[in-house]
């Protein structure tokens, strides 16, 4: 038998081989047993194998050591199935350059009847591999806390070892992959969404749209046939409905904004699909037979029940420089005319300043405490601190002027982001709603009262009003907390079908750095 060394050369020469034909030849397999003696003798090795294999060394040498689990590829002609599932990896979203498709093709063309060690090392890297496409499709190819400080989803795992033993159960390793998918309808709605682009990316029929004028409706201008050509192939047919798709301003005016989403080619949007179909592999396997979705880069709320939208709100996220984390929670109580205890940052670089010119500037409506002690505002020398030295905790009274509203809906977190009604009602009104600094104001905050506390025994909805018009502040606790998840999804299936979102908070463009290999600055 060759040695180990051998073994190694001869492996990472072949998978970094040139290209090779996906249908390659038939040749017959060597003996079951010889394969198997040499598969152990590679996974026994004392030395460190090639990285993909050494990955997972351990899971190897139980499936095909301790558990004497059956060889699946050598010779049972599912080797071509699974290159050609690589081959098409843009179709599942993923980048077919992370697995070495031509290497793999060599692996299998180089097996020959009486040489079982090259058959062994065929045997494993293609197990090493379908791990690490099986592992792509679940859980997502990257970490997302490295990908960006503000993305908060706990790295999923699998389970090698059941992937190697399952294998055996179905014939086709292709379908087999499919299990592996997210059953989430937005996770599916884009993976279907992704053909059509990529099929008019390649068709290459996308029209340009030259930069000119204001276009009114019913007006005349000769980029108008382009503009009809690119409306008949998203399957708009009418600018409004476009503009709505993409989160512009409908009145069907076709200005600077509407012109730019139009250029963005079919290409793009296909990647763009991409890099949100990676965003739903990291979320939680149950979402919640009922929970509530926070699409910050959409600007919207949705009640989802038994995977059905319900109910659509509007809502403002945070603004680019303080934006709202992604994250998973439940809701857990809601605060009727809640106080509001203003954040450190606030407090000591936006009303301090205001402070010093004014002592009494906040005291109508605030509390101020000194250590946690309430004080007098009109006892302390505000010049004498600073952002490093401010040992203060400003509370404002329930009221109209209150930052919170009428209520607050709490999923206790350590990013200490809740949702909550506002006096600042105008800033629904524009289509890009990144303004807070970081918590998420709702459109309709009583309407969602009503439907998050209005279904707990003895809370109608005269009651939830009573309630309000006392001013007093009364929690209420809910029987079962909601979970609550804030996601960044600028391609998704919405109210209007297909829809695009821009890339506010620059999450897309960092997390194709991290996918594709492109600077994210």
């Amino acid at each position: 038998m060759r040695t180990l060394l051998a073994f190694l050369t001869v492996a990472i020469a072949i998978l970094l081989t040139g290209p090779n034909a996906l249908a390659g030849k038939n040749a017959d397999a060597p003996e079951y047993a010889a394969v198997s003696t040499a598969i152990e003798e590679i996974l026994n090795s004392p030395e460190r194998l090639p990285l993909p294999l050494e990955r997972i060394r351990a899971a190897l040498q139980a499936h095909y050591i301790r558990d004497q689990g059956t060889i699946y590829w050598v010779g049972t002609g599912r080797m071509t199935p699974f290159l050609q599932r690589i081959s098409d990896a843009e179709d599942d979203g993923l980048n077919p350059a992370d697995y070495p498709l031509d290497g793999l093709i060599g692996l299998r063309d180089a097996i020959e009847p009486d040489d079982p060690f090259v058959a062994a090392q065929a045997e494993l890297y293609y197990s090493a591999f379908f791990v690490a496409y099986a592992t792509d499709l679940k859980i997502g190819r990257t970490t997302p806390q490295k990908v960006d400080p503000h993305l908060f989803r706990n790295r999923k795992s699998v389970d090698v070892l059941r992937i190697l033993t399952d294998l055996k159960k179905q014939r086709n390793p292709g379908t087999f992959l499919s299990a592996f998918e997210s059953r989430n309808p937005q996770y599916q709605a884009l993976k279907r969404m992704l053909v059509l682009y990529r099929g008019m990316a390649e068709a290459d029929v996308w029209p340009a749209i030259a930069a000119g004028a204001n276009i009114a409706p019913g007006g005349n201008d000769p980029r108008i046939p382009q503009i009809r050509k690119l409306l008949m192939l998203t399957g708009d047919h009418a600018v409004k409905r476009f503009q709505q798709r993409h989160g512009l301003e409908a009145k069907g005016l076709i200005g600077k904004q509407p012109v730019l989403a139009m250029n963005i080619t079919p290409a793009e949007r296909a990647r763009q699909i991409m890099l949100n179909m990676e965003r739903w592999r990291w979320m939680p396997e149950n979402l919640g037979d009922h929970h509530y979705m926070v699409n910050l880069a959409a600007f919207e709320l949705q009640d989802v029940r038994s995977t059905n939208i319900v109910e659509r709100m509007n809502v403002v996220v945070g603004a680019v420089a303080t934006q709202t984390p992604e994250f998973s929670d439940e809701l857990e109580y809601v605060d009727f005319n809640p106080t509001w205890t203003v954040p450190y940052s606030i407090a000591s670089k936006e009303m301090l300043p205001k402070l010093k010119q004014n002592p009494f500037a906040y005291a109508a409506d605030f509390d101020v405490f000194m250590n946690g002690k309430l004080v007098s505002w009109g006892s302390i020398d505000w010049a004498s601190y600073g952002p490093g030295k401010f040992p203060f905790t400003f509370r404002q009274h329930p009221g109209p002027k209150n930052a919170l509203g009428r209520v607050k809906f709490m999923l206790p977190n350590k990013h200490n982001i809740y949702l909550h009604d506002t006096p600042s009602k105008d800033k629904f009104l524009q289509t890009t709603r990144a303004f807070s600094h970081g918590c998420i104001r709702l459109s309709r905050p009583i309407d969602f009262a009503y439907t998050v506390v209005g279904g707990i025994a003895g809370w109608s909805k005269n009651k939830i009003d009573t309630v309000m018009a006392s001013g007093k502040t009364t929690r209420v606790a809910l029987p079962r907390k909601v979970p609550v998840h804030l996601v960044y999804a600028t391609a998704f299936e919405g109210a209007n079908g297909v829809e695009f979102r821009p890339d506010v908070y620059g999450r897309d463009r960092k997390l194709y750095g991290a996918l594709f290999g492109k600077p994210s600055s």
